[in-house]
């Protein structure tokens, strides 16, 4: 546990870094070099609590692996979480410089994408504060996900190297490396006994350097370890070529191994790109496999008690692979027989489930398996050898047997892996695990039901209130009599008790107030953006993707504009609609999305009818930071996916916890949402998943639903002729009228516009706005990280 500091004793601490590492004083060091040299400090503090720690043998480990970490920035959330952000402010104070703007130097670590990746870095905290022996696994990528820039309307994709800045978190161990074979042959050798035996030629070797990230738990007492894998080849350079003036040659093999950690998903849609995908996987999974079971043998010494000690959490199919490498170590290298190493692997790995979408779920060409991991093929061939009896002993020979082989149609299938092989899989919301119990995964289920389970997802609720709202953390504090909720989030229900209170209701809507000035200043400082503070703040920051559904958003707005137009003096409650979204670089359809909100934005916001009443702002960069100045900010939260496409969501709870209403479907997380807070404080609109599948089988045509409603007639005529800029969009409307709407934003406009008008007409009222904030925050917390890592200790993980 890290002791007591002062804020004399930091400063101190502080500067003597910077006069170490930089050879500067405080008074000369630049805003960057204060950040180094800050988090530096703290790193070190950490290293030592890790280190007073050790040796400690939990009797079971959780190895959380996930292909992302959004975990955002580290130096205020550590300085919070070991009680040192008064020490550490203060120090900053005394030598002569604002503590936010050094806090504005550090980069976002960008090792994520959306959701997953900031899921896994709530998860890691809970499991840090609720003293779970865990050890988190990625790839350190060199440049994480791009920066978001808009050019000409559009988006564009610039490379985000974080590590610069970084560095200061990241500890080498070099002793800990491993090395990962790609390629080759295997030749089958025989010995006497008739065992087989793989040997392994021709291969390539990239070397696999751990990047150890501290993560200290609220209250400091332990410190687990995100783990990052970086590439390295064992030949830095080619001499003879370099002697013979081919520089660029001379550095290929280098090239090609750096390249697999250069950046978060490559785009894949050519061959190329879908060998860098499969190639970080395993290079992944191998990395992590061998650390393990290294660890392991220095702890417990026998291979054969493996499953007693670790569970080997698989997120989302992408660390599939962790199941057939561990085989290969357990039989290659230890000699184990096929039955006893699979009994092994199956009681250790379980599998997370994130996405309902069928086509995201991971399929690889034969191929390209073959060719990049033989040995790894061979056993994979022989799991779906003996996984198809299985199923043909179930299910005879009918379509059920090939719906779920692991290898079919010349595609390796990792769900389907997933499910021959781990002892749990999960679902993210209730909602979710019963659409994976009767619909994804149906047949499976119906073999071992037991097998499946789900866990809501869960949230920082220390960092995602506590630490970016202080304004509402200390009127909590307050009426609550202390601060038992950052680790009691269920003390939150008091809050029910002060809804109907007035005076609590205008400290509300006195701290929203607060927070959304806040946020303007943001908005100004990240793109010049002069957001009107007295309207209502209406937010949808998430993934750009179709299902979730900007585009029907956008639609609602269009038409506000228009009636505008139409009477400019119609009673209409000002509102600012904030969008915040990136889309995949290769995404065509969710990128013109992005082109067509940014080209309304334009038009509403020059239009001097709209002036003081609509204004619409894309957040350029939508990121963690960004996210923790809007989320505190935000009255209104849009919640509007295509019902049944969620898995769980997030932001929804981030949302949710900081006071916003909650406008949405019955999709994911919203569903549990809606149980707690009913109709009187969340509000509802648009199909349920039985009735989209019934409109569907009966014959669903957007066509005749526009032909019918003059509004969406007006909206798609909008579109069509273009904005200010002259740019029309008779592509993406096109899509929904002919194209067969498949997430059904057509369908549940109509739905979504009443619903839309008729929470403006009750959030109007300050009073009554301020009552909803109280409530949803109060019922917020059931959606905490702790809870649900608690549930995977009990249910899944078997930890005590």
């Amino acid at each position: 546990m890290i002791g007591e500091i002062s804020r004399n004793e930091m400063r101190s601490a502080i500067e003597d870094k910077l006069c170490a590492r930089f050879s500067v004083t405080g008074e000369s060091a630049t805003d960057e070099q204060l950040f180094q040299a800050t988090a530096m400090v703290i790193r070190e503090l950490m290293s030592r609590g890790l280190a007073v720690e050790n040796p400690r043998h939990a009797e079971k480990e959780v190895h959380y692996m996930s292909m992302e970490f959004l975990m955002g920035r580290s130096l205020m959330k550590n300085a919070y979480n070991l009680g040192i952000s008064d020490a550490v402010t203060g120090a900053l104070e005394d030598m002569g410089r604002n503590a936010a703007d050094i806090f504005e130097e550090e980069p976002d670590a960008g090792l994520g994408n959306g959701g997953l990746g900031r899921l896994a870095a709530c998860y890691m905290d809970s499991m840090a504060t609720l003293g779970i022996q865990a050890t988190g696994y990625s790839i350190c990528y060199e440049l994480g996900i791009f920066k978001q820039k808009f050019q000409d309307g559009k988006q564009t994709e610039i490379a985000d190297n974080w590590r610069t800045a970084a560095e200061s978190w990241l500890v080498p161990r070099y002793e800990d490396a491993v090395e990962v074979r790609f390629g080759g042959q295997i030749l089958p050798q025989w010995d006497e006994f008739g065992h087989y035996h793989a040997e392994h030629t021709g291969y390539t070797t990239v070397i696999a350097v751990p990047r150890d990230m501290l993560i200290a738990g609220y209250g400091g007492n332990e410190i687990n370890t995100l783990r990052l894998w970086d590439a390295e080849s064992p030949n830095f350079l080619d001499m003879y070529l370099f002697s013979e003036g081919e520089y660029v040659k001379s550095l290929e093999q280098r090239t090609m191994a750096e390249v697999i950690t250069k950046v978060l998903y490559p785009a894949d849609d050519h061959r190329e790109g879908k060998l860098l995908r499969l190639k970080q996987q395993y290079f992944f999974v191998s990395a992590t496999a061998q650390d393990v079971v290294r660890k392991h043998i220095e702890t417990w010494g026998d291979i054969k008690t493996f499953a007693q000690h670790h569970t080997m959490q698989i997120n989302d199919t992408h660390t599939t692979l962790i199941i057939p490498e561990l085989m290969r170590i357990f039989m290659d290298q230890y000699g184990m027989g096929w039955d006893e190493a699979w009994n092994i692997v199956k009681d250790s790995v379980a599998y997370t489930n994130h996405t309902v979408m069928s086509e995201a779920l991971e399929k690889w060409p034969q191929d390209l398996v073959q060719e990049l991991m033989p040995r790894v093929w061979e056993i994979i061939c022989e799991i779906n050898r003996r996984w198809c009896n299985y199923l043909r002993d179930n299910f005879d020979n009918d379509d059920r047997v090939g719906n779920n082989l692991i290898i079919y149609n010349n595609q390796v299938h990792m769900a389907n892996m997933c499910l021959s092989a781990c002892y749990k899989v999960n679902g993210v919301s209730r909602l979710h695990g019963e659409i994976l119990k009767n619909d994804l995964f149906k047949d499976i289920y119906s073999l071992r039901p037991q097998q499946f389970t789900h866990v809501t997802n869960g949230i920082d609720h220390r960092r995602w209130l506590s630490q970016i709202n202080p304004g509402l953390d200390a009127l909590i504090k307050e009426l609550l009599g202390g601060d038992g909720y950052l680790t009691r989030p269920e003390e939150l229900g008091r809050l029910r008790d002060f809804a109907s209170d007035a005076q609590v209701r205008a400290r509300i809507n006195k701290i929203k107030q607060e927070n959304k000035e806040r946020f303007a200043k943001f908005a100004m400082r990240n793109d010049g953006m002069v957001l009107n503070t007295d309207a209502i703040m209406d937010v949808q920051v998430k993934r750009l993707h179709e299902y979730k559904r900007q585009l029907l958003c956008a639609m609602s707005i269009a038409y506000m504009q228009l009636q505008l137009h139409d009477n400019p003096n119609m009673d209409f409650v000002p509102r600012t609609f904030v969008f915040g979204a990136k889309s995949a670089a290769g995404y065509r359809v969710a990128k013109r999305i992005i082109e067509l909100i940014l080209s309304l934005a334009n038009d509403i916001n020059n239009d001097p009818v709209c002036k003081d009443r609509l204004q619409v702002y894309f957040v350029e960069n939508y990121r963690v930071s960004a996210a923790e100045a809007i989320v505190p900010a935000a009255q209104v939260s849009e919640q509007i996916s295509t019902a049944g496409k969620e898995a769980s969501g997030t932001g929804c709870m981030k949302l949710m916890m900081n006071g916003a209403v909650t406008i949405g479907t019955l999709d994911g997380a919203n569903v549990e949402m809606y149980e707690r807070l009913g109709d009187e404080n969340m509000f509802l609109f648009g199909l349920h998943t039985d009735e989209i599948e019934q409109l569907r089988r009966q014959g669903y045509d957007p066509s005749a639903i526009v032909n019918s409603d003059h509004e969406l007639q007006r909206i798609f005529q909008r579109f069509n002729q273009g904005f200010s800029d002259g740019k029309s969009y008779s592509d993406l409307v096109s899509g929904l009228i002919y194209g067969g709407d498949q997430y059904m934003l057509v369908a549940d406009y109509r739905s979504y516009a009443d619903c839309q008008r008729r929470m403006y007409d009750i959030i109007k009222n300050d009073d009554e706005r301020a009552r909803l904030a109280i409530m949803n925050t109060a019922e917020s917390g059931v959606f905490a990280a702790d809870r649900a890592i608690a549930e995977y200790a009990k249910d899944i993980w078997k930890i005590k």
